[in-house]
């Protein structure tokens, strides 16, 4: 709890970045910048400068959320049938098809010339002194590590930079990325060209290249972020803003529209109905959302009907109370033919909704060898299956699942939030926001409470072992395929605004290494 600026990620280097720019006299979007910047260094199996980003930002003296996609397009010469012509049924992680054309580092320098305070060198000092120094690893980039093990071993350059040795890094090990540090310098001597031309460029493109990419710098040169209209819904007499699709927005306002109407029953969220309500809410969510979203480049996906409270109460009507529905029923609606996060509060009350993702951890798992950039994987997100809203083409962006979420309360910003963990992020939306304003929890015990997410890719719920055995078991013979997830479900960060107060009331997810800070 502070009074004056306030920053939440989810590792303490990028917090105190982030505090270092307030305190230079940086906005809050500037301090998430930095902060992003940083993470890209030392949280490199969560987010890269190879990735893509989502903001909102609320200027405080206007009553608006400004959003930004951040998101990369398929290569030009990307077609599904010649993929099919190969022999894929499926885009695989560790390949340049997956790879979708990096746009974080034009994000962040859209935001830096149209909303920021600070010049782009000062705002990106942290994360070069970090690549070249050094800095140690935290045992949850540790635990992430390790798991990645065979991903890594995959590709030499990989390899050379998060396996020295030939072994994984260690909670407490000093590493450096030298190579890193000199692309983040040349981004902030010359900004977006210092990344999208010259040098960079061309190791990124070779390094596509000699793996069967059909990246250009053509696409380089079109790696556009573009401002968007942010969509929102009232819950509780609360304006829950997100970004449009092709991100996963408008399913976490679906799921707020269901919750709003759903019994708490009882005085914690912990429960065996709430539970079960909330599965049976979120595969109906994810059932939709597998229909409908994609680029709205290319599909008009039914946004106004799918955030209506009207279709909530509708699909919420489909539950059956006492047991798991197997199948699925039918989507009412007609189906079309044709996922790091940071949240920034400064003294003047801006604030900053910012996510950067590389999809699946250490994305690709590929590495440009002389620029040190690690590149995403989200082209995954698309399909193969002609006809699907979502399967890939030309310059086409696929289905996100990373989502910055902005409350407001009679025009007035109340939170910045943010959850992480792919697929589970609009589902946590509507868990956090919740928990916070359903059960009257703080906004600490709203990321500490126990988790469960029904996986959309498969039968499985996954369940947090805080949540007993007796519940575990009660959902089973309610016909839920119940398990315990391998590791923490998600991630979160949130800063609120007090409206009695004005005081910042931080929150950072213990199931991360980060923390809330501000002064």
């Amino acid at each position: 709890m502070t009074p004056n600026a306030m920053a939440s990620t989810s590792h303490p280097l990028s917090t105190a970045a982030a505090l270092d720019i307030l305190q230079q006299g940086g906005n809050a979007l500037d301090a998430a910048t930095a902060a992003v910047a940083v993470q890209c260094v030392v949280e490199p199996q969560s987010t890269s400068i190879g990735g893509d980003c989502f903001c909102l930002y609320a200027p405080a003296d206007k009553d608006e959320v400004i959003a930004l996609n951040g998101s990369g397009r398929a290569p030009s010469g990307m077609e599904a049938s010649w993929l099919r012509e190969q022999g894929f049924d499926a885009i695989p992680q560790q390949s340049p098809h997956s790879v979708t054309v990096p746009t974080a580092v034009d994000a962040w320098v859209t935001l830096n010339r149209d909303h920021g305070k600070m010049s782009l060198a000062d705002i990106l000092a942290p994360s070069i002194g970090y690549a070249r120094d050094g800095y140690a690893i935290t045992p949850r980039v540790a635990f992430d590590f390790a798991g990645c093990f065979d991903l890594l071993k995959g590709d030499g350059n990989a390899s050379d930079v998060f396996l020295p040795e030939g072994r994984s890094l260690e909670a407490g090990d000093a590493h450096r990325q030298p190579a890193l540090a000199r692309t983040l310098s040349e981004i902030a001597e010359k900004g977006r060209d210092g990344f999208y031309k010259g040098w960079v460029a061309e190791d990124m493109l070779a390094k596509l290249h000699g793996l069967g990419g059909t990246h250009t710098q053509a696409d380089l040169d079109n790696a556009l972020a573009t401002y968007v209209t942010p969509i929102k819904t009232n819950y509780h007499g609360y304006d829950i803003w997100e970004c449009p699709p092709n991100g996963q927005g408008l399913i976490a306002l679906l799921l707020l529209n269901m919750a709003e109407g759903m019994d708490k029953f009882g005085t914690h969220p912990i429960n065996l109905q709430r539970i079960h309500h909330e599965i049976e809410a979120g595969r109906l969510a994810y059932r939709d959302r597998s229909l409908f979203l994609g680029d709205p480049d290319f599909v008009d996906a039914p946004t106004e009907t799918l955030i209506g409270k009207d279709y909530a109460a509708q699909i919420s009507a489909m539950i059956d109370p006492h047991q798991a529905m197997h199948p699925l029923p039918d989507c009412p609606l007609p189906r079309h033919k044709s996922t790091v996060y940071i949240s920034v509060v400064d003294k003047d009350r801006n604030a900053c909704s910012f996510i950067n993702t590389v999809y699946h951890s250490f994305g690709a798992g590929l590495v440009a060898p002389q620029s040190g950039v690690l590149f995403q994987c989200r082209g995954m997100g698309f399909t193969l299956e002609e006809g699907h809203p979502n399967c890939i083409a030309p310059n086409k962006r696929p289905l996100h699942t990373i989502i910055p979420g902005m409350v407001k309360q009679s025009g007035r910003t109340v939170m910045p939030f943010g959850v992480m963990g792919g697929e589970y992020q609009a589902f946590g939306h509507m868990q956090f926001l919740s928990r916070l304003l359903d059960y009257g929890m703080d906004i600490q015990e709203a990321q500490d409470c126990p988790r469960f997410f029904p996986d959309p890719f498969s039968n499985d719920v996954e369940i947090e072992a805080p949540i007993s055995d007796e519940l575990f078991e009660a959902l089973k013979k309610m016909g839920h395929h119940v398990i315990r997830p391998a590791k923490p479900v998600g991630g979160s960060q949130g800063i609120w605004i007090d409206p009695k107060t004005n005081m910042l009331i931080g929150g950072s997810d213990p199931r991360k290494d980060g923390m809330a800070a501000g002064f």
